[in-house]
């Protein structure tokens, strides 16, 4: 693909993410150590461009590592007990917390000077009601408190008014008494009680290199022993349960991790989902130009036969797309040849993809189709894929094989090799 139509693709991507989701609530939980990166301005720089541009941000700051070294720095050692579910929690004393206080409201007020530099209005709000969680194990947690209740319509009025709010992670009860609440959590509460689009938590994890996750592979993957990321993915395990529809896992040390994640199918990160992000549908009249821009480069290889707009139409049922976020990725098409045949042919996909094995996905959707149908055996017409289609399990078989009405066709200068799969 030229330099030229890649950089149209993209354009078309930002165009189609913007028209999707600008208006909508994105919650963005970033893990302290981002903040001491290099490249820490230029992400708030790109999350103030995202709140000009019309998106409704939310910045809930990370600030164990910040509260470590302030303890440290006062010679402080916070005892630690079990919440539940077992993860350790920071026992906060009443004569810790006004340095919790600090560091908490030290690591908002670094999001707030840059947001200031963008020209972007931020606001560091009360706008999380916290209880204590009380006396775990016989240690009394004092000051370490859970989230009661998230302000939304205060939250909802801010965000209306063009501006940013960043949550420190303290809490207060409806006394005024302060907790130290997990960032995390926070940030799960937000993003439930304004019905967020999208959480994004930015660590410096270095990427898992899987593009997509479903709830059900997360928790495989969780169970699966990993180290890496496993705290990142169990709070968006935790999220997508909860309801939010995407959950976005990127490393905030990249330049433009975020926008690269946001205006692309691909992304640069992981996004656990619970809406149906990808799937393979029939064909609409409208994706035609799709669908050709898929198919041109392999006609033009002599991969694929060259197929009208018209040819296309006329059996427009036999085509199926596989979509991906609303853009299509892959088609294919199953044709009917009587004689409990069919055959899969004009298979495409987009080669940006290609490590995702959309190609598979797709015949196996029409493998499945056909079996639907109650059809037998499925074959396909190549000149050069045969390597392909045979790790799919389809296997050699001659011309004479072929139903009567396919043969009378077949092309002999084409000399395709035909492979067939019992079904």
């Amino acid at each position: 693909m030229s330099n030229t139509q890649s950089q149209v693709d993209l354009i078309r991507e930002v165009f189609h993410y913007k028209n999707r989701f600008e208006g909508s609530t994105m919650v963005f939980k970033i893990d302290s150590p981002v903040t001491e990166d290099p490249g820490f301005p230029g992400l708030v720089k790109d999350l103030a461009l995202l709140a000009k541009t019309g998106f409704k941000v939310i910045i809930v700051p990370g600030a164990k590592e910040t509260i470590d070294a302030v303890m440290r720095q006062h010679n402080i050692n916070a005892a630690v007990a079990d919440a539940p579910f077992g993860i350790p929690v920071r026992v906060t004393t009443a004569q810790t917390i006004q340095y919790v206080e600090m560091a908490a409201f030290n690591a908002a007020s670094r999001f707030m000077t840059f947001l200031s530099g963008s020209r972007v209005e931020a606001l560091i709000g009360n706008f999380v009601r916290a209880r204590g969680l009380g006396i775990i194990g016989g240690v009394d947690t004092e000051h370490t408190g859970t989230v009661d209740k998230i302000y939304a319509d205060s939250l909802q009025r801010v965000l209306n008014l063009g501006m940013v709010p960043i949550l420190p992670c303290i809490g207060w009860s409806p006394s005024g008494k302060p907790y130290n609440v997990s960032s995390d959590e926070i940030a799960l509460a937000v993003s439930k009680a304004l019905n967020a689009s999208k959480l994004f938590i930015i660590t410096v994890q270095d990427r898992l290199n899987i593009p997509t996750l479903t709830k059900q592979e997360t928790e495989e993957l969780i169970n699966s022993g990993l180290e890496c990321n496993l705290r990142e993915l169990k709070l968006a395990l935790q999220a997508s349960r909860a309801g939010i529809n995407r959950v976005h896992i990127i490393d905030g040390r990249e330049e433009g991790a975020v926008l690269k994640e946001l205006f692309s199918n691909f992304g640069v990160g992981t996004m656990i989902y619970t809406d149906e992000y990808d799937s393979v549908r029939e064909l609409h009249s409208r994706d035609l130009p799709d669908i050709l821009r898929l198919m041109e480069p392999l006609m033009q290889n002599g991969i694929l036969i060259r197929r009208s707009n018209e040819e296309i139409l006329n059996k427009k049922d036999d085509y199926s797309v596989l979509e991906i976020d609303g853009s299509i990725r892959a088609c294919g098409a199953l044709h009917d040849w009587g004689e409990n045949q069919s055959e899969i042919a004009a298979v495409a996909t987009d080669p940006m993809y290609a490590s995702l094995g959309l190609g598979r996905q797709i015949v196996g959707f029409l493998i499945e189709k056909a079996k639907k149908q109650k059809i037998d055996r499925v074959f396909v017409l190549t000149t050069k894929t045969q390597d392909w289609f045979e790790s799919l399990g389809f296997k050699e078989v001659s011309v004479e094989s072929l139903p009567e009405r396919k043969r009378s066709l077949y092309d002999q200068a084409r000399k395709s090799k035909v492979f067939a799969l019992e079904v």
